[in-house]
């Protein structure tokens, strides 16, 4: 907890900083610690600037998912694959988090380590923390970030990742890094920025706590009849493989689906004429990572290629709506008293849902996907 004389956030940032010590050295941190990693806190105004400017998920999943899951990836995300296929089998069977799962995240948070992003972690997390948006969640990984320091795994210098603190190869947040953190080679130490085996021992640790199912798929194309009932396509909704199954919803190649007690979501990240893709309970481990459904999907989409699947089938998707179009469709949907969150012009679940709910009041199909034709009808 913060000193009783220093606010939680926000005030002179040297008053902070001294909060900060005094909570660092009521937690066990050593002085000699305490004294070095403060000296690197500061304001940083581009972390900040940062923080209130997250446009990358404007895109479609389309626009994202091609930019992302590229040539280059995949084909280093099979090297990798098989350059340390010791390390992802003996992960797997401690876990149950297979090695394309994994290599996933490796390979969009950092190219394989390559990118590591060259923010000061200290000066992210302590700008972060002191300013008053969200610091009870920053805080912490500032603490966190100290100790860190403290047991000998990374000296501060070295601490540079993305702006809102994640370190490593494949970004962990301080927290994570201590709570997770794993001696993959057995050399002694905790390397994430360095040390390949350490990033996916770690992560394959920190995906098994999110909630992995040992042997489960996580996301799967398929094929939907023309007749689908388009309004159980959401997240929301899982429904047991043979339901699915019994509405005519097949794999992508048109052969049959499974009809067991597995349950599953149909998503249609572009509409129904868009791809559409069977969501099972693993997907969620992707939302716990970024709740962001377009990355999430990216994500979980670029596991299934590096486990060999097909490209999938980006079909014939309406066109959506721009910047500009979207945000005046979340003032629309906003003024009729749906939940839209945050008029941003990104399509994140509230206002994907509002949309549902729209589309079935004007009796269009109601595939959560906002076109011209939609805003047109408002």
């Amino acid at each position: 907890m913060a000193s009783a004389q220093t606010p939680a956030c926000g005030g002179d940032f040297s008053t902070f900083v001294e909060g900060v010590k005094t909570e660092a050295l009521a937690a066990g941190i050593s002085k000699e610690t305490v004294d070095l990693t403060a000296s690197r806190m500061r304001e940083d105004p581009k972390v900040l600037a940062r923080d209130r400017s997250q446009t990358v998920f404007t895109q479609t999943w389309g626009e994202f998912a091609g930019r992302m899951v590229n040539g280059y990836r995949l084909k280093a995300g099979k090297q990798n694959l098989e350059k340390y296929a010791a390390v992802f089998e003996r992960v797997e069977a401690e876990t149950g988090v297979p090695g394309p799962a994994i290599a996933a995240f490796w390979g969009l948070e950092t190219d394989y380590g390559a990118v590591l992003g060259d923010f000061d972690t200290l000066a992210a997390l302590s700008t972060l923390a002191h300013d008053c948006r969200r610091p009870d969640l920053f805080r912490p990984h500032l603490i966190a970030a100290m100790k860190v320091v403290d047991a000998g795994y990374l000296k501060p210098e070295d601490m540079k990742g993305a702006w809102a603190g994640e370190l490593g190869q494949t970004q962990i947040l301080p927290e994570e890094y201590l709570k997770f953190g794993t001696d993959g080679d057995n050399n002694g130490s905790v390397n994430l920025l360095t040390d390949a085996p350490d990033v996916l021992a770690t992560t394959g640790k920190f995906m098994a706590s999110l909630g992995w199912r040992r042997g489960e798929p996580w996301l799967e194309p398929i094929r939907l009849p023309e007749n689908f009932p388009w309004d159980r396509a959401a997240l929301a909704n899982k429904e047991p493989r043979s339901a699915l199954a019994a509405l005519g919803v097949t794999k992508a190649d048109g052969s049959a689906l499974e009809t067991d007690a597995l349950t599953a979501s149909v998503l249609l990240p572009m509409g129904r004429k868009g791809p559409a893709f069977l969501a099972f309970p693993n997907f969620d481990v992707f939302l716990e990572w970024n709740n962001s459904l377009v990355y999430s999907l990216t994500a979980g989409y670029f596991a299934t290629r590096l486990a060999g699947a097909t490209p999938v089938d980006m079909g014939a998707p309406e066109p959506g709506l721009s910047l500009d179009e979207m945000k005046a469709l979340q003032e629309k949907l906003a003024a009729r008293g749906y939940e839209v969150g945050k008029v941003d012009g990104i399509l994140g679940g509230n206002t994907r849902e509002a949309v549902r709910r729209e589309q079935t009041r004007l009796g269009l199909p109601a595939d959560g996907w906002p076109t011209g034709a939609l805003l047109s009808a408002m």
